[in-house]
């Protein structure tokens, strides 16, 4: 099976409408995900009927700007379970033993307002548990190393996602393709970024362990859309736990030798020194 997520930006460009027709007929994807569609629900289901695609849940703009869609062939039972102006959460294989959890999300491109849909993500992380994978523009980074260009991203805003990541049990699945998903000019200087991503958690791994995303070319628009692609009868993979973050910037705490003392005099090779002798 393999999902498609893209940060459109109107469907009012029949260049980009065509674009989006030829990724689809080459990639064939079971699920479409767009963001900022900034379209009425008859414009998108006029494109579902040009990309022959059969379920649409669609969340029209407000004012200037957003929207979003979900599209869906009959070949797959999507139930829609919760949605808001920047997510649609949906059971894949509602009803049965196979059923399976994803979310297409949209981040909050205000800095001042993005608490707000972390909050939302936490929200979600309460509802019962399943398999859950989670994808789209997250308009955030998690390391500095997924931007190039422009000022560097701020550590509390990078930290705050890794946090609301970690408290939904998520892992970021990587990527094959273009090291960014976005690109655009800041001040007269070209910027590259990472924002569009996949997550899941290791229930989800579990069942899809060779699941992956590919960013895919595009020539319409500054995002990149990302496949994502599952393979529930591929090999299967070790999935590690997450790896430690280091930020040169913890070096500058004062309190940065000290908590490394601690921890070093804490490690199993210390405490047994430590232990009375028979």
């Amino acid at each position: 099976m393999k999902l498609l997520a893209w940060n459109y930006r109107g469907l009012g460009n029949c260049r980009v409408v065509q674009e989006l027709v030829d990724i689809v007929q080459a990639q064939d994807p079971m699920i479409v995900f767009l963001l900022e569609i900034l379209s009425v629900k008859e414009h998108v289901k006029w494109v579902r009927d040009r990309i022959y695609i059969d379920g649409c849940f669609t969340i029209p703009n407000k004012g200037r700007g957003g929207g979003l869609a979900l599209l869906w062939k009959a070949c797959v039972n999507v139930w829609v379970d919760s949605f808001s102006k920047y997510h649609i959460d949906s059971i894949v294989h509602g009803g049965s033993k196979n059923a399976w959890r994803s979310t297409g999300f949209y981040g909050e491109l205000e800095t001042s307002q993005r608490q707000e849909r972390w909050n939302m993500l936490r929200m979600l992380s309460s509802r019962p548990k399943l398999s859950w994978c989670c994808f789209g523009d997250f308009n955030e980074l998690l390391e500095v190393h997924d931007k190039r260009g422009g000022v560097s991203r701020t550590y509390n805003l990078m930290q705050a996602f890794r946090n609301v990541l970690d408290l939904c049990g998520f892992v970021d699945l990587g990527f094959s393709g273009s090291n960014f998903t976005w690109h655009g000019i800041r001040r007269g200087e070209l910027i590259w970024e990472r924002l569009d991503r996949g997550v899941a958690n290791y229930e989800w791994l579990a069942k899809f362990p060779t699941g992956r995303i590919k960013h895919l070319n595009c020539f319409t628009l500054d995002h990149r859309p990302i496949l994502f692609l599952l393979d529930e009868n591929g090999e299967h993979q070790r999935w590690r736990r997450k790896p430690f973050r280091f930020e040169a910037m913890w070096v500058e705490d004062p309190g940065c030798n000290e908590i490394i003392t601690r921890a070093w005099d804490c490690t199993p090779e210390r405490l047994c020194m430590q232990l009375p002798q028979d």
